[in-house]
């Protein structure tokens, strides 16, 4: 791979997908884009290249993006976000939303389905407060090679080992062999769509709860600012958005403001003034945030 070749990638994958490459990420690109090229017929790295910039390369281009999108997720991954999920977020959201018995959640990048399943399961075992609610979860990602296994819902022994307590296995997922399938009842309480964050995202309509964990760390700070804004404005006042722990929104956006004591949640910014959110707190200063 010669160093235009890599600059033509670096390029080609930020605009596609908004993932920033720094300079010493050859590596990368060979380990995840010689398998594709191979089986593409292609000998190398920039047989590929030379690919992509022929007429009639959108097939070869979506694998590409797929295979440089990082897809790493499993079950109650982090803990902290669901605790505050089911412990905070879903509590107030249903005291919000008491009279229109309906709450709408966005899992953004959902990946391979672990995220919001795993909301869903918590859904379930709240399934007692919610009789009668209308919950939609909406999970979305670039890839659609992802999306599939998310919607058959089927797993590793390896992949539900990783944050899946024993008893909701148990509960909620068939077994067949060293294979894992959750049960249709929690699959069919989430909808997954193809959804590149880049683009516009205004008609998946307002959502209470947001989560988009470990996605803003692949991109820019102008992409970064650019995607909180447009999710501030398809949260609702009273929502909540999560983001990871390596994540946050002091010194991007006055659109969101810290939860305090709750890392990585964030409330939309209702006051009108910089540093006031909905929870009439003032905003975390950047040397002190928890994220």
């Amino acid at each position: 791979m010669t160093p235009l070749d890599y600059e033509y990638l670096r390029k080609f994958l930020k605009e596609r997908s908004g993932l920033l490459l720094s300079n010493d990420k050859q590596y990368l690109i060979e380990s995840r884009l010689l398998p594709v090229a191979r089986k593409a017929g292609l000998a190398s790295i920039s047989d590929l290249v030379a690919k992509l910039k022929a007429p009639g390369a959108e097939r070869l281009a979506v694998e590409v993006t797929e295979a440089m999108t990082t897809n790493e997720s499993f079950f109650f991954r982090d803990k902290v976000p669901f605790d505050h999920f089911r412990d905070t977020m879903l509590p107030k959201a249903m005291a919000l939303r008491a009279k229109e018995r309906r709450l709408r959640i966005w899992c953004a990048a959902a990946s391979t389905g672990q995220e919001p399943y795993s909301l869903a399961i918590l859904l379930k075992e709240a399934a007692d407060r919610l009789v009668g609610w209308r919950v939609e979860i909406i999970g979305t990602d670039l890839s659609n090679e992802v999306l599939e296994k998310a919607r058959a819902g089927v797993y590793s022994q390896f992949e539900v080992q990783r944050g899946l307590p024993i008893q909701m296995l148990v509960k909620y997922f068939d077994q067949s062999g060293d294979i894992w399938q959750i049960k249709p009842e929690i699959r069919a309480m989430v909808q997954y769509r193809p959804l590149n964050l880049l683009n516009d995202f205004s008609s998946l309509g307002t959502f209470d709860i947001v989560f988009c964990r470990n996605v803003l760390i692949y991109f820019d700070q102008d992409t970064k600012i650019d995607v909180l804004k447009r999710i501030a404005k398809i949260t609702v006042p009273e929502g909540f958005l999560v983001l990871g722990a390596a994540e946050t929104v002091v010194g991007l956006t006055d659109a969101f403001v810290p939860v305090p004591d709750k890392r990585g949640l964030y409330q939309p910014n209702v006051s009108g003034k910089p540093g006031l959110g909905s929870i009439g707190q003032p905003r975390l200063a950047a040397a002190g945030a928890r994220v």
